[in-house]
Protein backbone atom coordinates (compact mmCIF):
# COMPACT_ATOMS: atom_id res chain seq x y z
CA UNK A 1 0.00 0.00 0.00
CA UNK A 2 1.39 3.03 -1.11
CA UNK A 3 1.87 6.43 0.63
CA UNK A 4 -1.00 8.09 -0.11
CA UNK A 5 -3.50 4.94 0.44
CA UNK A 6 -2.03 4.89 4.46
CA UNK A 7 -2.97 7.97 4.55
CA UNK A 8 -6.59 7.81 3.38
CA UNK A 9 -7.10 4.91 5.47
CA UNK A 10 -5.40 6.43 8.53
CA UNK A 11 -8.19 9.18 8.06
CA UNK A 12 -10.26 6.03 9.29
CA UNK A 13 -8.75 5.66 11.99
CA UNK A 14 -8.69 9.58 12.88
CA UNK A 15 -12.26 9.98 12.80
CA UNK A 16 -12.97 6.78 15.44
CA UNK A 17 -10.75 8.64 17.19
CA UNK A 18 -12.64 11.81 17.14
CA UNK A 19 -15.50 10.41 17.94
CA UNK A 20 -14.68 8.73 21.10
CA UNK A 21 -13.07 12.13 22.07
CA UNK A 22 -16.13 14.09 21.51
CA UNK A 23 -18.30 11.64 23.34
CA UNK A 24 -16.49 11.16 25.88
CA UNK A 25 -16.63 14.91 27.18
CA UNK A 26 -13.93 14.73 29.92
CA UNK A 27 -11.53 17.32 30.56
CA UNK A 28 -9.57 18.29 27.23
CA UNK A 29 -11.93 15.77 24.98
CA UNK A 30 -12.78 18.58 23.09
CA UNK A 31 -9.75 19.80 22.42
CA UNK A 32 -8.20 16.79 21.63
CA UNK A 33 -11.28 15.86 19.58
CA UNK A 34 -10.21 19.46 17.63
CA UNK A 35 -6.59 18.25 17.56
CA UNK A 36 -7.88 14.95 15.64
CA UNK A 37 -10.27 16.28 13.70
CA UNK A 38 -7.44 18.81 12.04
CA UNK A 39 -5.04 16.23 11.74
CA UNK A 40 -7.64 13.90 9.45
CA UNK A 41 -8.50 17.06 7.65
CA UNK A 42 -4.59 17.45 7.31
CA UNK A 43 -4.55 13.45 5.46
CA UNK A 44 -7.26 14.64 2.97
CA UNK A 45 -4.87 17.45 1.51
CA UNK A 46 -1.83 15.48 1.93
CA UNK A 47 -2.70 11.88 0.32
CA UNK A 48 -4.11 13.49 -2.89
CA UNK A 49 -1.02 16.09 -3.20
CA UNK A 50 1.18 13.19 -2.70
CA UNK A 51 -1.06 11.16 -5.49
CA UNK A 52 -0.86 13.14 -7.83
CA UNK A 53 3.02 14.92 -7.57
CA UNK A 54 4.22 10.91 -7.61
CA UNK A 55 1.88 9.90 -9.93
CA UNK A 56 0.53 6.78 -7.95
CA UNK A 57 -3.05 7.44 -8.18
CA UNK A 58 -5.03 4.14 -7.62
CA UNK A 59 -8.28 3.04 -7.98
CA UNK A 60 -8.27 2.36 -4.13
CA UNK A 61 -7.66 6.03 -3.70
CA UNK A 62 -10.18 7.42 -6.33
CA UNK A 63 -12.82 4.95 -4.27
CA UNK A 64 -11.28 5.29 -0.83
CA UNK A 65 -10.58 8.74 -0.47
CA UNK A 66 -14.02 10.52 -1.54
CA UNK A 67 -15.43 8.12 1.00
CA UNK A 68 -13.19 8.38 4.03
CA UNK A 69 -13.95 12.27 4.01
CA UNK A 70 -17.94 11.40 3.51
CA UNK A 71 -17.22 9.61 6.50
CA UNK A 72 -15.44 11.98 8.63
CA UNK A 73 -17.35 14.73 7.77
CA UNK A 74 -21.05 13.01 8.27
CA UNK A 75 -19.20 11.54 11.84
CA UNK A 76 -18.57 14.98 12.68
CA UNK A 77 -21.71 16.92 11.74
CA UNK A 78 -23.70 14.46 13.59
CA UNK A 79 -21.38 14.55 16.83
CA UNK A 80 -21.81 17.81 16.70
CA UNK A 81 -25.78 17.46 16.12
CA UNK A 82 -25.89 15.80 19.37
CA UNK A 83 -23.52 18.14 21.12
CA UNK A 84 -26.25 21.16 20.30
CA UNK A 85 -23.48 22.68 18.42
CA UNK A 86 -25.06 22.56 14.84
CA UNK A 87 -28.71 22.77 13.60
CA UNK A 88 -30.39 18.87 12.68
CA UNK A 89 -31.58 20.42 9.49
CA UNK A 90 -27.59 21.46 8.24
CA UNK A 91 -26.63 17.96 8.94
CA UNK A 92 -29.75 16.48 6.96
CA UNK A 93 -28.58 18.31 3.99
CA UNK A 94 -24.62 17.25 4.47
CA UNK A 95 -25.57 14.02 5.14
CA UNK A 96 -28.21 13.09 2.33
CA UNK A 97 -25.74 14.63 -0.11
CA UNK A 98 -22.92 12.08 0.98
CA UNK A 99 -25.38 9.14 0.84
CA UNK A 100 -26.76 10.25 -2.66
CA UNK A 101 -23.00 10.81 -4.34
CA UNK A 102 -22.25 7.55 -2.88
CA UNK A 103 -25.07 5.61 -3.71
CA UNK A 104 -24.22 7.35 -7.64
CA UNK A 105 -20.62 6.07 -7.15
CA UNK A 106 -21.89 2.61 -6.47
CA UNK A 107 -24.10 2.32 -9.45
CA UNK A 108 -21.29 3.28 -11.52
CA UNK A 109 -18.95 0.68 -10.19
CA UNK A 110 -21.92 -1.99 -10.71
CA UNK A 111 -21.29 -1.12 -14.09
CA UNK A 112 -17.26 -0.89 -14.35
CA UNK A 113 -16.26 2.83 -13.87
CA UNK A 114 -15.01 5.03 -11.53
CA UNK A 115 -16.18 8.25 -10.85
CA UNK A 116 -13.66 10.63 -9.61
CA UNK A 117 -14.09 13.59 -7.02
CA UNK A 118 -14.88 16.60 -8.61
CA UNK A 119 -13.64 19.86 -7.76
CA UNK A 120 -17.05 21.35 -7.06
CA UNK A 121 -16.88 18.44 -4.56
CA UNK A 122 -13.48 19.27 -3.38
CA UNK A 123 -14.49 22.93 -2.43
CA UNK A 124 -17.57 21.53 -0.44
CA UNK A 125 -14.85 19.44 1.61
CA UNK A 126 -12.61 21.93 2.23
CA UNK A 127 -15.71 24.09 3.06
CA UNK A 128 -17.14 21.69 5.60
CA UNK A 129 -13.74 20.70 7.34
CA UNK A 130 -13.92 24.46 7.66
CA UNK A 131 -17.00 24.59 8.94
CA UNK A 132 -16.51 21.72 11.09
CA UNK A 133 -12.75 22.99 12.64
CA UNK A 134 -14.63 26.72 13.65
CA UNK A 135 -17.43 24.60 15.34
CA UNK A 136 -14.97 22.24 17.35
CA UNK A 137 -12.54 25.69 18.03
CA UNK A 138 -15.87 27.29 19.52
CA UNK A 139 -16.67 24.33 21.64
CA UNK A 140 -12.95 23.50 23.05
CA UNK A 141 -12.46 27.35 23.93
CA UNK A 142 -13.41 27.08 27.36
CA UNK A 143 -10.56 24.37 27.22
CA UNK A 144 -7.87 26.96 25.77
CA UNK A 145 -7.72 29.31 28.47
CA UNK A 146 -9.18 32.77 29.86
CA UNK A 147 -7.29 35.17 27.46
CA UNK A 148 -7.28 32.79 24.46
CA UNK A 149 -11.11 32.43 25.13
CA UNK A 150 -11.36 36.19 24.76
CA UNK A 151 -9.64 36.22 21.33
CA UNK A 152 -11.60 33.61 19.95
CA UNK A 153 -15.06 34.88 21.10
CA UNK A 154 -14.41 38.02 19.75
CA UNK A 155 -14.78 36.10 15.76
CA UNK A 156 -15.42 32.50 16.43
CA UNK A 157 -19.29 32.49 16.93
CA UNK A 158 -19.88 34.61 13.38
CA UNK A 159 -17.02 32.49 11.80
CA UNK A 160 -18.77 29.52 12.54
CA UNK A 161 -22.30 30.01 11.32
CA UNK A 162 -20.89 31.78 8.25
CA UNK A 163 -18.75 29.17 7.54
CA UNK A 164 -21.74 26.45 8.13
CA UNK A 165 -23.55 28.11 5.95
CA UNK A 166 -20.88 28.14 2.89
CA UNK A 167 -20.17 24.85 3.34
CA UNK A 168 -24.35 23.64 3.42
CA UNK A 169 -24.91 26.03 0.06
CA UNK A 170 -21.59 24.25 -1.36
CA UNK A 171 -22.96 20.90 -0.52
CA UNK A 172 -26.05 21.40 -1.90
CA UNK A 173 -25.19 23.14 -5.19
CA UNK A 174 -22.10 20.38 -5.86
CA UNK A 175 -24.20 17.21 -5.04
CA UNK A 176 -27.05 19.06 -7.84
CA UNK A 177 -24.31 19.30 -9.97
CA UNK A 178 -22.60 16.05 -9.29
CA UNK A 179 -26.14 14.11 -9.92
CA UNK A 180 -27.27 16.20 -13.06
CA UNK A 181 -23.90 15.78 -14.68
CA UNK A 182 -23.89 11.75 -14.09
CA UNK A 183 -27.90 11.47 -14.58
CA UNK A 184 -27.00 9.13 -17.60
CA UNK A 185 -26.27 6.63 -14.71
CA UNK A 186 -29.58 6.80 -12.92
CA UNK A 187 -31.97 7.96 -15.79
CA UNK A 188 -30.86 4.55 -18.09
CA UNK A 189 -32.78 2.47 -15.80
CA UNK A 190 -36.32 4.37 -15.40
Amino acid sequence: MNLPNKLTVSRFVLTFFFLVAIFLRGTYCDTAALLLFSAAGMTDYWDGKIARERNIVTNFGILMDPLADKILVCSAFIALIGRGMIPAWMGVIIVARELAITGLRMLAASRNLILAAERGGKMKTIAQIVAVLAVLVHLSSPELGVAFNRFLMLWVPAFSVAALWVSVVLTGYSGFNYLWRNRQLYLQDV
